[in-house]
Protein backbone atom coordinates (compact mmCIF):
# COMPACT_ATOMS: atom_id res chain seq x y z
CA UNK A 1 0.00 0.00 0.00
CA UNK A 2 0.93 3.23 -0.99
CA UNK A 3 1.21 5.80 1.28
CA UNK A 4 -0.22 9.42 0.22
CA UNK A 5 0.25 12.67 1.95
CA UNK A 6 -2.52 14.86 3.55
CA UNK A 7 -2.66 16.96 0.61
CA UNK A 8 -3.30 14.02 -1.98
CA UNK A 9 -5.90 12.54 -0.04
CA UNK A 10 -7.90 16.02 0.24
CA UNK A 11 -7.33 16.63 -3.32
CA UNK A 12 -8.48 12.92 -4.39
CA UNK A 13 -11.11 12.78 -1.95
CA UNK A 14 -12.68 16.34 -0.95
CA UNK A 15 -12.03 15.42 2.85
CA UNK A 16 -9.36 13.59 4.76
CA UNK A 17 -10.48 11.65 8.08
CA UNK A 18 -6.87 10.52 10.26
CA UNK A 19 -6.47 10.10 13.61
CA UNK A 20 -3.87 12.30 15.59
CA UNK A 21 -0.96 11.90 16.95
CA UNK A 22 0.24 13.46 20.36
CA UNK A 23 -1.20 15.87 22.91
CA UNK A 24 -1.37 19.27 21.83
CA UNK A 25 -4.97 19.79 21.20
CA UNK A 26 -6.18 18.24 24.35
CA UNK A 27 -8.81 17.76 26.69
CA UNK A 28 -10.97 18.23 23.03
CA UNK A 29 -9.21 15.71 21.01
CA UNK A 30 -7.23 12.66 22.43
CA UNK A 31 -4.60 10.17 20.62
CA UNK A 32 -6.03 6.89 19.63
CA UNK A 33 -9.59 7.79 20.72
CA UNK A 34 -10.78 10.29 18.20
CA UNK A 35 -11.19 10.48 14.52
CA UNK A 36 -10.78 14.15 12.88
CA UNK A 37 -12.78 15.43 9.80
CA UNK A 38 -10.48 17.87 7.90
CA UNK A 39 -11.73 19.41 4.83
CA UNK A 40 -10.60 22.08 1.98
CA UNK A 41 -10.38 25.92 3.20
CA UNK A 42 -12.55 28.26 1.42
CA UNK A 43 -11.36 31.68 1.91
CA UNK A 44 -9.71 32.95 4.56
CA UNK A 45 -9.72 31.19 8.06
CA UNK A 46 -11.45 32.91 11.37
CA UNK A 47 -10.57 33.09 14.89
CA UNK A 48 -11.03 29.48 16.68
CA UNK A 49 -10.87 27.62 13.17
CA UNK A 50 -8.63 25.01 13.51
CA UNK A 51 -6.19 24.44 10.81
CA UNK A 52 -4.13 21.50 9.42
CA UNK A 53 -1.06 23.46 8.21
CA UNK A 54 2.54 21.95 7.71
CA UNK A 55 5.35 23.72 9.13
CA UNK A 56 8.17 24.58 6.63
CA UNK A 57 10.15 22.24 8.77
CA UNK A 58 7.68 19.42 6.77
CA UNK A 59 5.78 19.21 10.01
CA UNK A 60 2.05 18.60 10.29
CA UNK A 61 0.54 20.61 12.99
CA UNK A 62 -3.14 20.82 14.00
CA UNK A 63 -3.98 24.14 16.23
CA UNK A 64 -6.29 26.20 16.53
CA UNK A 65 -6.17 29.86 15.56
CA UNK A 66 -6.40 32.65 18.08
CA UNK A 67 -5.65 35.42 16.06
CA UNK A 68 -6.17 36.43 12.32
CA UNK A 69 -4.05 39.30 11.23
CA UNK A 70 -3.23 40.47 7.99
CA UNK A 71 -0.50 38.42 5.97
CA UNK A 72 -0.67 35.17 8.32
CA UNK A 73 -2.29 33.81 12.27
CA UNK A 74 -1.47 33.57 15.36
CA UNK A 75 -1.89 29.65 16.56
CA UNK A 76 -2.13 27.59 19.37
CA UNK A 77 -3.07 23.94 20.40
CA UNK A 78 -5.36 23.76 23.27
CA UNK A 79 -2.96 22.05 25.73
CA UNK A 80 -0.27 24.75 24.83
CA UNK A 81 0.94 27.90 25.88
CA UNK A 82 3.40 29.24 23.62
CA UNK A 83 1.60 30.88 20.43
CA UNK A 84 2.89 29.97 17.04
CA UNK A 85 3.09 32.99 14.95
CA UNK A 86 3.83 33.36 10.64
CA UNK A 87 1.61 30.58 9.59
CA UNK A 88 -0.04 31.90 6.79
CA UNK A 89 -2.19 30.74 3.91
CA UNK A 90 0.45 28.97 2.09
CA UNK A 91 1.08 26.67 5.01
CA UNK A 92 -2.72 25.45 5.38
CA UNK A 93 -3.87 22.22 3.73
CA UNK A 94 -7.26 21.97 5.42
CA UNK A 95 -8.93 22.84 8.21
CA UNK A 96 -11.46 20.82 10.79
CA UNK A 97 -14.71 20.87 10.25
CA UNK A 98 -16.01 17.77 12.25
CA UNK A 99 -14.53 15.25 15.38
CA UNK A 100 -16.01 11.59 15.59
CA UNK A 101 -16.34 10.52 18.62
CA UNK A 102 -17.45 7.13 19.98
CA UNK A 103 -18.90 7.06 15.95
CA UNK A 104 -20.96 10.38 16.71
CA UNK A 105 -19.75 13.15 14.36
CA UNK A 106 -18.98 16.61 16.25
CA UNK A 107 -19.44 19.06 13.95
CA UNK A 108 -17.52 22.33 14.35
CA UNK A 109 -20.82 24.43 14.00
CA UNK A 110 -22.51 22.47 17.08
CA UNK A 111 -23.18 24.62 20.34
CA UNK A 112 -21.26 22.18 22.49
CA UNK A 113 -18.47 22.82 20.43
CA UNK A 114 -18.51 26.07 20.08
CA UNK A 115 -19.41 26.81 23.70
CA UNK A 116 -16.27 24.96 24.60
CA UNK A 117 -14.02 26.50 22.25
CA UNK A 118 -15.58 29.82 23.79
CA UNK A 119 -14.51 29.07 27.12
CA UNK A 120 -11.12 27.20 26.38
CA UNK A 121 -9.79 30.18 23.98
CA UNK A 122 -11.37 33.26 25.44
CA UNK A 123 -9.90 32.02 28.91
CA UNK A 124 -6.34 31.79 27.44
CA UNK A 125 -4.32 33.72 29.86
CA UNK A 126 -5.31 31.25 32.40
CA UNK A 127 -5.60 27.98 30.77
CA UNK A 128 -1.96 28.99 29.51
CA UNK A 129 -0.91 29.51 33.51
CA UNK A 130 -2.57 25.85 34.50
CA UNK A 131 -0.97 24.48 31.49
CA UNK A 132 2.53 25.51 32.43
CA UNK A 133 1.75 24.59 35.97
CA UNK A 134 1.19 21.37 35.01
CA UNK A 135 3.77 20.57 32.59
CA UNK A 136 5.84 21.75 35.09
CA UNK A 137 4.83 19.36 37.83
CA UNK A 138 4.81 16.26 35.19
CA UNK A 139 8.65 17.57 34.58
CA UNK A 140 9.58 17.26 38.07
CA UNK A 141 7.83 13.92 39.15
CA UNK A 142 9.32 12.37 35.73
CA UNK A 143 13.09 13.60 36.84
CA UNK A 144 11.84 11.73 40.81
Amino acid sequence: MTKSSFEEQLRTNGKLIYTNQGDSMMPLIQQDRDLLVIVPVQGRLKKYDVPLYRRDSGQYVLHRILKVRKDDYVICGDNRWKKEYGISDRHIIGVLSAVIRDGKEVPVSSLKYRIYVHIWCDLFPVRALIVRVLNKLKRMKAAK
